[in-house]
């Protein structure tokens, strides 16, 4: 089973006593790409370093919502060109804690959006508590390229992204026994729609819920996907593969 992680913070402090030891146990399970997400900064550039040492690893850079007051084009601009870079985010808006005003949010949000479309990057989107303005954005500025990482909307919302031809990303949570309206969501995907990820070190799928996650837990999600959808896991880790392959692999990104 080959599979592709497509969201991890692994240059974060959590990783920092046993760095090696995941990402070796990680390639082990079957994860043969990784992107390491960047959401400011400094993260953006932590994770093109990682990617500079491990062929299999390959980086975002971006402002999250919760650091929009700190947000700097020229940075994401520069960062961008870097070699291994295969998407702006994750970006986006979070209505829930609301670290950011609003407005800064959505200026910042919007700013990334037209910065990918002229560097013709994808993007990775964090929607949280705040659906309909993410969606009226990404609209409004003519988005193509597009995920909703950790999707957390109801079918109804789905069916929007889906229209639009944007994908959605699958974590952990589609375990976790109160996420009912998730594994809706999973049911009506097309095999084509959709990629999984860990968000690690956060999400932790059953039954390691409340640990540290890591990218050699996506197995779980698999098997939990593949029970909801009857599919075989096999085939989940398969079409996911290819789905995420297509979507952040340019022509412009060469693959080792």
């Amino acid at each position: 089973m080959k599979i592709f992680e497509t969201h991890a913070h692994l240059d974060l402090k959590d990783f920092n006593k046993d760095r090696a030891r995941v990402i070796e146990q990680s390639k082990k399970v079957g994860v043969e790409y990784l992107i390491n997400i960047g959401y400011n900064e400094e993260t953006s550039k932590n994770s093109i370093e990682l990617a500079s040492v491990h062929d299999f690893i390959f980086a975002s850079v971006g402002f999250h919502p919760h650091d929009a007051t700190e947000y700097n084009s020229d940075i994401i601009r520069k960062l961008a060109h870097k070699e291994k870079v295969v998407a702006i985010g994750e970006i986006g808006l979070d209505y829930y804690r609301n670290l950011s005003p609003k407005k800064i949010q959505q200026e910042v949000f919007a700013d990334q959006i037209e910065i990918a479309k002229q560097l013709d990057l994808p993007l990775i989107i964090h929607d949280r508590d705040a659906h309909e303005d993410c969606y009226n954005i990404l609209k409004e500025h003519k988005a193509k390229q597009v995920v909703f990482h950790c999707f957390s909307g109801d079918v109804v919302f789905a069916e929007k992204v889906l229209a639009e031809g944007w994908k959605l990303s699958i974590t952990g949570t589609v375990t976790y026994k109160n996420n009912e309206s998730l594994r809706d969501v999973v049911r009506m995907l097309p095999d084509h729609s959709f990629f999984i990820e860990t968000d690690s070190p956060y999400l932790a799928p059953l039954p390691n819920r409340g640990k540290r996650n890591a990218p050699y837990y996506l197995p779980f999600v698999i098997e939990e996907i593949a029970r909801v959808r009857m599919q075989a896991p096999n085939r989940i880790a398969e079409m996911t593969f290819q789905n995420a392959e297509r979507f952040f692999f340019t022509d412009k990104i060469k693959i080792k």
